[in-house]
């Protein structure tokens, strides 16, 4: 069961920003025989949907053809925390604080080529943000072609769940300790994660209260 201080399913502003920030994620569909498929791709979230593109002829492409049910992952591990940070024996504590976003919905194939060229600019925009190309638009020449014979696909998301662990069920006092030695380790991350701890750290109980009277 899913501990309900991990649970961020309702923050809308932390699922935009979390899916904005992310660039791949892995997609579970149904293969034409019936058996689970799953393939890792680049993806770009625009107006509450999930665009990716690739070979009309691809196996993915069959698959949504065949079954449009499927779900989609997008993750990010921040950082391991070893067991020793909280227990000096027992190896159970050991742990990972990371976000993931589990999305369910309905996959179609974009046809209106205003729309797909929409979605493979907005994939460019987050994977190569520095420019360097034309823009992609439906009525460019250059582009007209490719336009059309590349798949873009739009899923349609219909449900959306979402986890955040950065030790929200810690008490404070260990909450601060975990991210002190976090800071100290000083791996790739380690402060960002300390950081985020600290962020999405429950507000204590008496907070926001003041027994002071104004004038």
């Amino acid at each position: 069961m899913r501990r309900m201080e991990f649970d961020i399913s309702s923050d809308d502003a932390e699922l935009q920003q979390f899916l904005k920030e992310m660039s791949f994620g892995f997609l579970a569909s149904v293969r034409p025989d019936g058996t689970p498929g799953i393939t890792p791709l680049n993806f770009v979230y625009e107006n509450g949907h999930i665009y990716f593109h690739g070979s009309r002829a691809g196996e993915k492409i069959k698959s949504l053809k065949a079954n449009q049910e499927v779900s989609f992952c997008v993750a990010r591990e921040f950082a391991l925390i070893p067991s020793y940070y909280t227990d000096p024996e027992l190896a159970c504590p050991a742990t990972a604080f990371f976000k993931s976003v589990l999305l369910r919905g309905t996959a179609a194939l974009v046809e209106d080529p205003t729309e797909k060229a929409a979605a493979l600019q907005a994939m460019m925009v987050k994977l190569q943000p520095e420019g360097g190309h034309l823009p992609i638009t439906a009525n460019d020449e250059k582009y007209r072609g490719n336009v059309k014979g590349v798949a873009v696909v739009r899923l349609t998301v219909s449900e959306i769940s979402a986890k955040f662990k950065f030790g929200q069920n810690l008490k404070q006092d260990e909450r601060e300790d975990l991210a002190g030695k976090l800071e100290h380790r000083g791996c790739p991350f380690d402060h960002e994660t300390a950081s985020l701890m600290r962020r999405y750290a429950p507000m204590p109980e008496n907070a926001g209260t003041d027994s002071s009277t104004e004038s």
